[in-house]
Formats: C-alpha cells, structure tokens, sequence
C-alpha cells in the first residue's frame, strides 16, 4: 500500500502573474529539495576493514632476496620482473601475451562493462527528458455523434526526476563506482597469472629442450659403449650378454626421446594459445636451443609482509567488500519516502498550420510522494539479506588475505629450499660423470664387468637429467614468488579514466 501525494503545478486561482507563480514553485522545491536532502545517507559508511599479519615472513629467504645490508631503499622493481633473466625471447612472449591473450580481453570487456553500469546507476540521479510527437484524425460516429472528422497535433518534452533525498542513488553509485574498480583488478589479477604463466611455460619449453640435449648426448655415448661391448665380444673378451646389456640401455634411453619431444611441442603449443596465435605459431621463434632462464643479477627485493596489499585479488576483494556495504543503504532507502518532479511543455493544435504559434502551447507540473507502510516485511529482510552478503564478503576478503600470505611463505620456502637442492644436484651430476669416465676406461681395459659401466651410465643420464629440471625449478620458484607479490599487474597502460576523475 503506497499512500501518493500529488499537487498540480499548472492549476492556480489566486491570480497571481504566471511567472511570479514559478518562480515561487522554483524557490519552494529548491528550499524542500535543501531541507530534506540534508537528512542523512541510509545504510552503513564504508571504512576499509583491519589486516593484521605477523611482523615477518615465517619462511626463510633466500640470501638474493634478502634486502641490501646498507638498508638502501633501491629494490628490484615487481612491475617487470621478467627482466631479471636477461632473456629478450621471454620479454618479447610476455609483451605479445598482453595484446593478444583471449583471456585478458575478456577481462578488458568486463572492465568496459562494469564501467558502463557505473555511468548508468549516475545517470539514474539526473531528470530524465523525454520529447514526444504525435499527429492523429478521428472520425465520431454518426450514430452516436456528429459523424465529423478531426485532427490534432502535439509535441511535447516531459521531464520527470526522482529526488534522492535519503541516499539510496548516491549508495547505488558507490556501489557501481566499487563494482567497476573491483573489475579492474580482476583485469590486473588476469594480467599477473597471464605473464607468470608465459614464464613459467617458456622455462618448461627450454628446460624440455635442455633435457632432449642432454639424452641425445647421452644416447651417442651409449651408443659408443655398445660399440665396444660388441667389438670385446667378437674379440673373445666379453660375452653376449654384456652386448644385450648395453642395447638395453641404449634402447631405454631412445625411448625417451619421443616423449620428451611430445613434451617440447606441446608447451610450445600453450605458449602460443596464452599469446592468443594458433598452437604452431611459434615454431621458427623457439626452435633454436637456449639456455634455461637464470637470474642475471641480484635480486634485492625488499618484502614487508604488508606487500601482499598490492595484490590485485586483495583489492578486488576489498572493493566487493565496499560495493557490498554499499548495497545495503540501496536496500535501506527504500524504508523512507520517496519524491519525485514532473512536468511537462509542449504544443497542442487542432490543425497543423497552428502547432507552432502561441495560443497551442500547453504546460503542466506535479510533485509527488510515496511511502511504503506495509510490505509484510520485504524491505527489512532484503537489508538483512544485504547485510548477510556484506559478512560474507568480509570473510572472503580475510581469507584472501590469508591465502595471499600462505601463497608467499609457499614460494620462499620452495625457491630457498630449491637453491639448496640445485647445488646438491650439480654436485652428483659432476660426480656422476666422473664415475661414468673411470668406468668406462676400466671397462675397455678389462678391469670391470660391464654391469658397472651401464650403472655408472643410467646414473650419468639420470644425474644431468635431474640437474637440468632442479635449474627449471629454481627458476619457477622464482616465477611463482613474484606472482605471489603480484608482480606484473602494472605492466598494462592505465585504463582511460572518465572525465570527471573517477577511476
């Protein structure tokens, strides 16, 4: 039940002159529109919600991200990480990614369309003008009627504006205003994942390549082995069975070649999908070997744990959070009245020739209230509704948070511990060729049976192949620490912000 009051603007008996009679309605509205619009914005203010975390990282950091002893403020900048690794073939990918990522338009698309709902909810608080047009003939009946025909024409602007006198446009703007910063930094939090994800891929691909190298290697080698295990045998000085054991092993290692190829070419192919070209577009590009990306330099990261801040799913969190508090003063306007202006001016003729002088123009205005005093309910539970979400946003923004921080711990322990892990790796790998060159030369001097040799072999294979994938490791590590501080997300140009400065 919605009580309605309505007073013409157009119908006054007091004599009083025409203008004098607007100007007084002007002054009237302006003076109630003041008067009432100082009252007060329904719902909650929004202020954004405490972060604690602990004082330091709990994970141990690496010696090259530890800060500068001098406790110089210069620290490697996270907005293009990849730049550490001095590679120009992973710059290139990563540049190319940002134009050209399916993904990454979809994100833009959803920044352009948060941006439109914002300039719509503003649009909303503005008089709406409508003009009109209309031309028609009726004939009365003759049995009914005079039988007589007649025209009339008219054209007329109709204006009607809902004044927003508790809030409830201003709380739809904030909300709409939130919505689309919140779409931003999903655009940002898409751009993050797309550059570590290219980086990652392109250290797998070298690292495939690294390792095809290295069983090739190994397969001539074991080819040779083969070759002396034959030429012993046919001398008297080796059985056959030393013969089928080393194309044993010559065969086990070619297998692995194919699989390692099939490997190569498919991430290949995923790197040419993330930089949205078909999956053989990058053939010619990433077809000669290069080494796996390493750190040139220093890495001198200074990295309070507030960094975690910057992360653009931090911020996108936090401003579903502010659009949500703000749906709850939408929801709670509509506990109070409602007012709203119309008028409108126009032209009214019977005949055309008359539409446009003095005595067809026409007027009217009216004012108007609404109040609801019985809905069984729905306005309080719809705030409560409103204010359940607004929780249920703040336990998400509290567990991104918390993810933000495991995410970080996470990568420090995994890259300081996968140095480690690098160091003992190389170490085997350089025993393990030694152990492969002295069994070998005791092989063909007669001093060892053949077994010896084929173990100090797979051991050489599986030693290096190891090595190469710890490199491919740490160098992830590495990646994935600089996703987790949400390096990368400033990398993209700043969206066009509109004319009066919003964001």
């Amino acid at each position: 039940m919605k009580p309605t009051f309505t007073q013409s603007l157009a119908q006054d008996t007091t004599g009083t002159p025409a203008g004098v009679r607007t100007a007084a309605w002007k002054a009237s509205l302006l003076g109630a529109a003041l008067l009432l619009g100082g009252c007060f914005t329904a719902g909650p203010d929004y202020q954004a919600p405490a972060t604690p975390h602990p004082a330091a990282w709990s994970a141990p950091v690496a010696p090259d991200l530890a800060p500068p002893a001098n406790g110089s403020a210069q620290t490697n900048a996270l907005e293009r990480w990849w730049t550490v690794f001095d590679d120009p073939i992973l710059t290139n990918l990563i540049a190319r990614a940002q134009a050209g990522n399916q993904d990454l338009r979809q994100a833009q698309a959803r920044v352009l369309q948060a941006r439109a709902e914002w300039a719509i909810a503003r649009g909303d608080r503005l008089p709406a003008i409508d003009a009109n047009g209309s031309a028609a003939r009726t004939r009365a009946s003759r049995q009914s009627g005079s039988g007589k025909a007649a025209n009339q024409f008219a054209n007329s602007l109709d204006a009607s504006w809902e004044l927003d006198f508790f809030g409830g446009k201003s709380r739809a703007i904030e909300a709409a205003d939130a919505t689309w910063q919140a779409a931003q930094e999903d655009l940002h939090d898409t751009l993050v994942t797309l550059c570590a994800e290219v980086a990652l891929n392109y250290v797998n691909l070298r690292a495939y390549q690294t390792r095809l190298s290295i069983t090739e290697s190994n397969l001539a080698s074991q080819v040779e082995t083969y070759d002396i295990a034959r030429w012993r045998c046919e001398a008297r000085l080796a059985t056959q069975l030393d013969v089928e054991q080393a194309r044993l092993t010559l065969e086990q290692t070619r297998a692995t070649i194919p699989t390692l190829r099939t490997s190569l070419d498919q991430t290949g192919h995923q790197i040419a999908t993330l930089l949205g070209l078909e999956p053989g577009a990058l053939q010619a590009l990433l077809a000669e070997h290069c080494p796996i990306p390493a750190a040139s330099r220093e890495i001198a990261l200074r990295m309070p744990v507030d960094v975690i801040r910057q992360r653009p799913d931090v911020r996108r969190t936090e401003r579903k959070l502010a659009a949500q508090t703000a749906e709850i003063g939408v929801a709670a306007a509509k506990r109070y009245p409602s007012f709203t202006l119309s008028g409108s001016i126009g032209l009214e003729a019977l005949e055309a020739r008359n539409l446009y002088t003095a005595a067809a123009r026409t007027a009217n205005g009216a004012a108007a209230a609404a109040w609801t005093l019985f809905d069984n309910g729905k306005i309080r539970q719809n705030i409560a509704e409103q204010t359940a979400l607004r929780d249920e946003a703040l336990g998400l923004y509290q567990a991104t948070i918390l993810t933000a921080l495991q995410d970080v711990e996470d990568a420090l322990v995994a890259y300081a511990n996968e140095r480690t892990r690098r160091r003992a790796l190389a170490a085997a790998a350089e025993a393990a060729r030694n152990a492969f060159v002295l069994a070998r030369d005791k092989y063909t001097s007669g001093l060892i049976d053949f077994s010896t040799l084929q173990t100090a072999q797979q051991s050489l294979l599986t030693a290096q192949d190891s090595q190469a994938a710890g490199e491919a490791d740490v160098t992830g590590d590495l990646i994935r620490l600089y996703k987790a501080l949400g390096g990368g997300w400033t990398s993209l140009p700043p969206e066009t912000a509109p004319a009066d400065g919003k964001p």
